[in-house]
C-alpha cells in the first residue's frame, strides 16, 4: 500500500487497457485469454456509459412504452392496456437494469477473467507508459510490454450558447437517470438518442417538443425510418419542429423553468431541456500530447484498430470514431484483443477483409436497432450511401403491412422494408426495416450483408410461415420481377 499522494511503481503489464466500458472489458478477456498479463484503468464506473448512462437505462425505460403501444394494437388485449404506465415502477426497472450505479458485479468479473482493476484517471506518459492517479491522489506508473489500449469512449456535447451553462441542460446522461418526468421538456436533435429520449418522456407523462435543425428525423438512415418514426411520434402527443435552430437559453431561476429562443424569432418554455446534438472523444485529458498525438481528438486507426504511427498504441470503440455503438466497439475489441495477442506471441496476423485481425464490419456491415415505436433498424449501406461509393445498385421495397405475420402481431401495422442490391455481384450492400417488433429481424439481415450471400442463395433461406421473417421472400420476390 502507498500514502494518499504518494507515488508507487507498479509491475509491468504486458497490456494496460484505459477505460473499463464494455470495449475496455473485452479487449482486456480477449488479452487474458491469450495469456497476456492486463492491467485495467477506469476513473468512473466499471462497465462504462452503456451500462449505467446509455444503452441499459434507456432501453429499460424504452421497453413497457413499446411493449404498451404493441399490446394496444392486439385484439382482446388493447381495451386492459389503454390507461398510463406506472412511472415509478418504470424508473425503479430502470434503477435494477443499472445496477443502482453500482459495478461491483462488473469488478468482480473482471477481476475473475484474472485482470487487475486500477481505480483512477489513466494518462499516457510516453510510449507504453500510463500514469494513474487514484481518488486519493496516490499515483500508479504502470508499463505495457506489448500495448496501451484507449477505450475511453465518449462524451456528450452540448453547444456553447448564450445561457447554457446557467440553464444546466440536460445531455443523454440527465435523460436516461432522471428521477421523475418533467411537465415539460424539449428535446434538441433528431438522431437516435432525441427520438428514444422523446419517445421515453413523452409516453411517462411529459410534454415533448423536439427540435430538428435538418429536415426530419433519424437523418443516417433510409429517408423513410424517419419519417415513421416521426408519424408515431406526433400520433403519441409530441411536437416536432423542423428546419429550425436554438440560439440562446435562459433560466432566471435555478429551480425554475428554461426559455428556449429559436432562430425564427420563436420562444419556448419547458422544465427541463435535452440536448442531444453530438458526441466527442474523451481524450482531451488522456496525455496524447506525450506520444506525438493531438489531446482531443478522434484517434485514426487501421483495421486491426492500432493507431496509425504506432506499432503499440491501440484506440478501440467510440475514440476512434469509425462505429459509435456498444455492439460495434466490443467487436473491435475481440479484433484488437486477437490482433495484440498475435503480435505479442509473434504469429502471423490475418488482416485480409474479413480476417481474423480485421474490423471490416465497421465498413461494410454496422448494424443498428432504434427501439422506438415503431423500431427501426439497419444494417450496412443506405441507397444515397451506396450511390456514393460507385455501387451499380438496386433499392427493392416491400410494405411490411403486407406480410401475414405482421397482421397479426399488430392490428393496423405500419412498417417498411429495403434491401440495397449489388447488380454487379448480386449481393446485398444494405438492409433497412421499420416497424413494431422489427429489432429481431436485423440479424438476419446482418448475416446476409457480412456473409455477402448472394442473392441465389438466399431464396433457399426459407422463412417461417407465419412471420414478420417472410418479407425476405417478398423483398426476393420483388427484386425478381
Amino acid at each position: 500500500m502507498t500514502d494518499a499522494g504518494k507515488t508507487s511503481e507498479s509491475p509491468a503489464y504486458d497490456v494496460v487497457v484505459i477505460g473499463a466500458g464494455p470495449v475496455g472489458e473485452n479487449v482486456a478477456d480477449r488479452a487474458r485469454a491469450a495469456g497476456l498479463s492486463t492491467a485495467v484503468v477506469e476513473a468512473e464506473l466499471v462497465g462504462g456509459e452503456c451500462s449505467y448512462w446509455a444503452c441499459m437505462p434507456s432501453k429499460a425505460l424504452l421497453r413497457p412504452v413499446v411493449a404498451r403501444a404493441d399490446a394496444r394494437k392486439v385484439p382482446g388485449l388493447s381495451a386492459a392496456v389503454q390507461g398510463p404506465l406506472d412511472v415509478g415502477a418504470v424508473l425503479a426497472h430502470r434503477d435494477d437494469e443499472t445496477s443502482h450505479w453500482k459495478d461491483d458485479g462488473q469488478v468482480a468479473w473482471l477481476e475473475s477473467v484474472g485482470a487487475d482493476v486500477y481505480r483512477g484517471t489513466g494518462r499516457l506518459t510516453g510510449p507504453r507508459a500510463v500514469s494513474v492517479t487514484a481518488p486519493d491522489g496516490t499515483e500508479h506508473r504502470l508499463t505495457a510490454r506489448h500495448a496501451v489500449a484507449v477505450c475511453t469512449g465518449t462524451r456528450a456535447v452540448v453547444p456553447a450558447l448564450p445561457g447554457i451553462e446557467e440553464a444546466r441542460p440536460w445531455t443523454s446522461r440527465e435523460a436516461t437517470s432522471a428521477k421523475e418526468a418533467p411537465g415539460r421538456l424539449v428535446v434538441v436533435g433528431g438522431g437516435v438518442v432525441g427520438v428514444e429520449m422523446a419517445t421515453v418522456w413523452q409516453a411517462l407523462g411529459s410534454e415533448v417538443t423536439l427540435l430538428i435543425r435538418g429536415g426530419g428525423l433519424l437523418p443516417k438512415m433510409e429517408p423513410f425510418a424517419g419519417e415513421l418514426v416521426a408519424e408515431a411520434l406526433t400520433e403519441a402527443g409530441a411536437t416536432i419542429r423542423t428546419g429550425v435552430s436554438v440560439t440562446a437559453v435562459h433560466r432566471p431561476a435555478p429551480d425554475g423553468p428554461v426559455t428556449v429562443e429559436l432562430d425564427d424569432g420563436g420562444r419556448i418554455e419547458a422544465d427541463e431541456m435535452l440536448f442531444a446534438t453530438g458526441r466527442a472523444p474523451r481524450t482531451d485529458d488522456l496525455g496524447l500530447e506525450t506520444v506525438g498525438l493531438e489531446p482531443g481528438s478522434w484517434l485514426t486507426v487501421d483495421d486491426s484498430c492500432l493507431v496509425e504511427g504506432t506499432d503499440w498504441l491501440y484506440a478501440v470503440g467510440d475514440a476512434n470514431h469509425r462505429a459509435l455503438l456498444t455492439h460495434q466497439g466490443k467487436y473491435q475489441a475481440r479484433i484488437a484483443g486477437a490482433a495484440i495477442a498475435a503480435r505479442a506471441l509473434k504469429t502471423p496476423l490475418d488482416t485480409a477483409p474479413w480476417g481474423a485481425h480485421a474490423a471490416t464490419a465497421d465498413h461494410a456491415a454496422v448494424p443498428q436497432v432504434v427501439f422506438t415505436d415503431p423500431e427501426a433498424a439497419s444494417v450496412g449501406l443506405t441507397l444515397a450511401e451506396a450511390e456514393r461509393a460507385g455501387h451499380r445498385v438496386r433499392a427493392v421495397d416491400y410494405d411490411l403491412a403486407s406480410v401475414a405475420g405482421s397482421g397479426l402481431y399488430a392490428t393496423g401495422y405500419r412498417g417498411r422494408a429495403r434491401m440495397i442490391v449489388d447488380l454487379d455481384r448480386e449481393i446485398l450492400l444494405g438492409v433497412t426495416f421499420v416497424g413494431p417488433g422489427i429489432g429481431e429481424l436485423l440479424h438476419s439481415a446482418t448475416v446476409a450483408v457480412a456473409g455477402e450471400v448472394p442473392i441465389a442463395r438466399l431464396w433457399h433461406a426459407v422463412p417461417a410461415y407465419p412471420t414478420i421473417s417472410e418479407v425476405w421472400l417478398r423483398l426476393l420476390e420483388t427484386y425478381r420481377r
